[in-house]
């Protein structure tokens, strides 16, 4: 699967992605991340990517013409892949994991990170796919929702995981523990002698599995 992400800050990318499970899905030929930065397809000696807004305000808009431009030519490479592309916006869907899933499904997914006051509106009107949103907060640009989705998405290829299984789609989420089984802890001013559960100490894995159900099914 490929990730093309057009920012016009492209080392924000760098640390995350060459580490950990990306880089390991990189050198394993799972994932291909393609940072395209966005002042490469401007036209002027400055790189300008941003201009005022129309009728005034404050800030800086990012300008369609770049956007344009960045997301043509992606689209040119590798035309038959299946591809989407995704404008991160305060006004789109909340992103959850049936939309990551979804988008599991195609080759290609491009993002659109905006930065400023955000992107002129005839990008979400006439060349994007979808807009998304990672939750009900605004952050200063689209990088952070970028390596999010492109996570969250990433999980549900075969080979991104070290066991599919580990998904809490399908394993659910309760409670975990690891060694030491008691731990001498302060609870405030107080100590406290915090212990794994004993069903967990028993190695009976029929009675761990519905101590487990139990809990998912009080959550």
């Amino acid at each position: 699967m490929v990730f093309s992400i057009i920012t016009i800050f492209p080392k924000i990318f760098d640390s995350y992605i060459s580490e950990s499970l990306f880089k390991r899905a990189i050198e394993k030929g799972i994932l291909k991340i393609n940072i395209v930065n966005l002042r490469v397809f401007t036209k002027d000696k400055h790189r300008k990517v941003d201009d005022s807004p129309f009728g005034g305000g404050p800030g800086m808009v990012l300008k369609p013409e770049p956007i344009i431009s960045a997301v043509n030519s992606i689209l040119k490479v590798r035309p038959k892949l299946k591809k989407r592309v995704v404008l991160f916006s305060t006004r789109g869907k909340v992103f959850n994991s049936n939309i990551a899933k979804r988008l599991s499904r195609y080759d290609e997914l491009i993002f659109i990170c905006g930065r400023y006051e955000g992107v002129d509106e005839r990008i979400a009107k006439y060349v994007v796919d979808e807009e998304i949103s990672v939750g009900d907060f605004v952050l200063s640009g689209g990088e952070l929702p970028a390596l999010t989705v492109m996570e969250a998405v990433s999980r549900f290829k075969h080979g991104f995981l070290g066991k599919f299984e580990s998904l809490e789609e399908i394993k659910g989420s309760y409670p975990v523990y690891t060694r030491p089984a008691l731990i001498t802890m302060k609870n405030g001013k107080k100590k406290v002698l915090a212990k794994v559960p004993k069903v967990l100490l028993q190695g009976n894995h029929k009675n761990i599995d519905i101590w487990r159900s139990n809990f998912k099914e009080k959550k």
